[in-house]
């Protein structure tokens, strides 16, 4: 035991001494060390990346370029409502779980103001394309994270909640509402696809409104498409603009300029 204490006490010494001459390689350094870490790929993936400006939203929109067949861009979407997605859930339909009932109510009204992911919490900028009697609506918002995650998992739970129920409108005609699950491109970081047909009347007419709806989360930012109409189903256009517009938005969140 006598013997051992001088071997430690000189193993520190040359521990310590060792920190001194490195702490002295660094002072000589003048920071490069520190430098070199914050240049490093590591540090460059955790940057978040800067909040969505309006004028970043508006520059993440789709154009025409981005979708197939021949949308035309109109000058204004905000106005639109689509009449057949006016209408009061029936409650009574919903025998085991009348909880859903308002769950398949929300989306009703979630479509017809374009709020499927909730009010945005920051920046948001939409644009409308229209083709022969079908119309698709894009959408670039920045939402509450938490808020954004949580409106995505409600999107999931739909196609089981309100795989097919009925609504009434202010005249007392039913319609039937079904809504399924549809894929989505694998882009960004959460996502979820969704088709909602509604059978009614217009004009006095029997009539069929599909809609086919994306939504995308890219951080705290997210995209939504909303396309369809009397003509039918516009997956292909949806599929267009989820994997053009992820990728504009992405580029805007790394600060540069989208490309059509």
């Amino acid at each position: 035991m006598t013997r051992s204490r001088p071997v430690h006490a000189l193993a520190s010494a040359l521990a310590a001494a060792t920190l001194l001459t490195c702490a002295a390689c660094s002072d000589d350094d003048s920071g490069s060390g520190a430098a070199e870490v914050a240049a490093s790929p590591l540090a460059a993936r955790t940057t978040a990346p800067a909040a969505l400006t309006p004028a970043g939203a508006r520059a993440a929109l789709i154009t025409e370029t981005d979708i197939e067949d021949d949308w035309t861009q109109v000058d204004d979407a905000s106005g639109w409502h689509d009449s057949l997605l006016i209408g009061t859930v029936d409650v009574d339909d919903f025998l085991t779980a009348k909880a859903d009932a308002a769950d398949c109510q929300r989306l009703l009204d979630d479509l017809y103001t374009d709020r499927l992911l909730g009010k945005p919490s920051g920046a948001s900028a939409l644009r409308g394309f229209e083709q022969g009697d079908s119309r698709l609506l894009y959408q670039v918002a920045a939402y509450d994270a938490d808020d954004l995650s949580d409106s995505l998992a409600w999107l999931k739970t739909l196609p089981e909640k309100c795989d097919r129920f009925l609504a009434t409108d202010s005249a007392g005609q039913e319609r039937t509402v079904e809504v399924i699950e549809t894929s989505v491109p694998d882009e960004g970081d959460a996502r979820q696809g969704l088709r909602v047909t509604v059978q009614g009347t217009a004009d006095g007419s029997p009539a069929t409104l599909t809609l086919d709806v994306a939504a995308v989360q890219v951080g705290s930012d997210a995209i939504t498409v909303t396309a369809g109409g009397l003509d039918g189903d516009e997956d292909d256009s949806v599929e267009d603009a989820v994997e053009k517009g992820t990728q504009r938005l992405k580029d805007v969140q790394a600060g540069k300029t989208p490309q059509p």
